[in-house]
């Protein structure tokens, strides 16, 4: 029998941000303030991170993909298996504030986890957005 897909395998979230443009993007494009804002990072270096992840830490290859013209900053991180995760993610100036959207892919799971690890995921990722916004905000 041909297993189902779960419905969706992406989350897309946004939230304004009351910091202008300049500072929202130069802080979320430095790899090294991920540990400030994320939960799955605890060290980031310029090419690589230590990854925290339900079997313990993990080192990956990091990769940041910036075009401050066009508000992009996107990452590319390499497993220790050789696999591959991604997320994306965009700032938008809207006056004095900022909007940042953030796409947030299903990880390099089994199948039969996905739906549940990124249910998981989502809620972690709407704690991080607040707590971005919480940072940013300071000033």
């Amino acid at each position: 029998m041909k297993k189902q897909l779960p419905e969706k395998t992406f989350d897309v979230q946004s939230i304004e941000i009351y910091a202008n443009y300049k500072k929202a993007f130069d802080f979320i494009a430095e790899p090294k303030n991920l540990p400030l804002w994320t939960k799955a990072f605890t060290k980031v270096e310029k090419e690589s991170a230590t990854m925290v992840t339900e079997n313990g830490e993990i080192n990956i290859k990091l990769e940041t993909i910036i075009s401050k013209d066009l508000g992009i900053i996107d990452w590319v991180m390499t497993m220790p298996d050789g696999s591959i995760g991604k997320a994306f993610s965009r700032i938008s100036e809207n006056g004095k504030t900022s909007i940042y959207t953030f796409t947030l892919l299903a990880p390099p799971v089994p199948l039969e986890e996905l739906e549940g690890t990124l249910k998981i995921q989502k809620l972690l990722l709407a704690q991080e957005l607040m707590k971005l916004k919480s940072i940013l905000e300071v000033n």
